[in-house]
């Protein structure tokens, strides 16, 4: 019998009143391990009036019982670190140790939550005026939601509530319904850590429940991590609801390879970031561009190798480098992709198309691929294949290789693999990309620091997490006050002067 996920509302598991169901697939076996409700928009309103209510009392409760909450939720996460990953690994098809890396960065983000006392304090002015002392004061928003991708189930869902809730707001997931289980499993944690019914719901959903949060009223601000058309369409659609909008779309990042760079490092960088968790992820370095021509020869020469030697298998085997796609349709769409660079006469070295895993031929495989002479006008280059698949576009000098990236429609991450630390230095401040790597192929900046991307891949203009998540997640009240004491207050205070 299959198993039926539910949503999680008011501290408890609430099953699905749609009466609409999506499938939960085991990518490594492409059979139907579950399925997921897809929430109403009534469904999705009740919800909203839950957190609603439970969010009056979260705010009043002070920032220090708040982070308590937070070093039990990170305790508990970590006891049941093995648990979540095999969870994780089974929906989602990324290897255990991808899957345990997925809980740690979250994990990061919920410890950067943590200093909430800190981050929320304001501004102080004494003697603005005569008797007159100016400060600020940070205060939550109220009900904020997030809608967060199949690649990060664990991830990308702590970076959004860890600092929402820590600042005092209550918040409403709609994870992604590929691989649900793990962000319900959050949530009862959470539960146990201390956080009051309510402060904390997940509810499945698709378009419809999309378009509930989008529209609803008491929903102050939406986080959002996917596809850059979707991500386009969350952030016009919300902003012109009133709400603030931080919408995180696709990438195709780029990695320069200068003549002088340790190619040794650079070949294990490639093949790990371009082919590990199957190439789903908005940091992946799927475009490597070498700078002259041998260096381009070398490269290739190193990496089919590296390549030939990966090892493709089911997400629980401890000695495979990575796993199926999340999905059947989304192998057809890689493999289109793949097919269309052949069309468009790119040079295919390695194909990944048509890999089978013995036993487990009916799984959501691809095999890694590896393209050369693949230029800027082609499609496949100029879109997000979001697999294993890594393209070679050559490049005569620095600067060539520098407007790739730049020029580019997206704008998510860039590295830069040398040792000059001259050049290194100047591409990092002329590169038109959010985030840079210097020796370092999927530059993710760490929980303190703040996550975004440029052009098509972020919509809105406030970062996540880090300092950038604590402001979108708050609203900042200024206060001025004076207290009459005796003759100095005798006369009237009129802005802008005193008369």
């Amino acid at each position: 019998m299959t198993r039926e996920i539910t949503h999680f509302v008011n501290g408890r598991s609430v099953s699905g009143g749609s009466g609409r169901w999506g499938e939960v697939f085991n990518p490594n076996t492409g059979e139907v391990q579950a399925k997921v409700p897809l929430a109403s928009k009534d469904e999705m309103a009740k919800a909203v009036e839950t957190a609603r209510q439970a969010q009056i009392a979260w705010a009043a409760v002070n920032p220090q019982r708040r982070a308590r909450v937070m070093f039990a939720f990170k305790a508990l996460v970590e006891r049941e670190m093995d648990a979540l990953a095999e969870m994780l690994s089974i929906e989602h098809g990324k290897v255990i140790a991808d899957a345990k890396g997925d809980i740690q960065r979250g994990l990061e983000v919920i410890e950067f939550a943590c200093g909430v006392p800190h981050l929320l304090k304001g501004e102080y002015t004494e003697g603005a005026g005569p008797g007159i002392d100016v400060y600020s004061m940070r205060q939550p928003l109220g009900v904020v939601a997030g809608i967060t991708p199949f690649n990060f189930p664990a991830m990308i869902p702590m970076w959004m509530f860890g600092v929402a809730i820590a600042c005092g707001n209550a918040f409403i997931l709609k994870p992604s319904e590929k691989d649900p289980s793990v962000p319900v499993r959050l949530a009862e944690l959470m539960l146990e850590a201390g956080l009051p019914e309510g402060v904390l719901n997940v509810v499945h959903g698709d378009k419809e429940a999309v378009d509930a949060l989008l529209t609803h009223p008491d929903v102050k601000a939406i986080s959002f991590v996917g596809s850059s058309d979707i991500a386009q369409y969350v952030y016009a659609t919300g902003t012109a609801h009133g709400k603030r909008v931080q919408a995180m779309g696709g990438a195709k990042n780029h990695g320069v390879v200068m003549p002088d760079a340790d190619m040794d490092q650079v070949v294990k960088d490639l093949v790990g970031s371009a082919f590990g968790s199957a190439g789903e992820r908005c940091m992946a370095l799927p475009v490597a561009v070498p700078v002259g021509e041998k260096t381009a020869d070398e490269l290739i020469e190193r990496l089919v190798p590296a390549i030939d030697a990966l090892r493709i298998g089911v997400s629980t085997d401890p000695d495979a480098h990575y796993g199926p796609v999340v999905s059947d349709a989304h192998r057809k769409k890689v493999e289109s992709y793949i097919q269309m660079g052949v069309d468009e006469g790119a040079k295919l070295i390695r194909d990944g198309r048509g890999f089978e895993l013995q036993g487990h031929e009916k799984g959501f495989f691809i095999g890694p691929t590896l393209f050369d002479n693949v230029t800027p006008k082609m499609r496949s280059y100029q879109e997000e294949i979001f697999g294993p698949v890594l393209q070679i576009v050559r490049a005569a000098t620095l600067e060539e290789a520098a407007r790739l990236p730049s020029e580019h429609q997206y704008g998510n991450g860039v590295a830069i693999f040398t040792r000059n630390g001259l050049a290194a230095r100047e591409f990092a401040a002329k590169v038109n990309v959010g985030m840079v790597g210097i020796n370092v192929p999927i530059p993710v900046p760490v929980a303190y620091h703040t996550f975004g991307g440029w052009k098509r891949s972020a919509f809105g203009d406030v970062n996540q997490h880090g300092t950038e998540g604590v402001r979108f997640f708050t609203k900042i009240k200024t206060v001025t006050q004076r207290w009459p004491s005796g003759e100095a207050f005798d006369q009237a205070f009129v802005i802008p002067t005193m008369q």
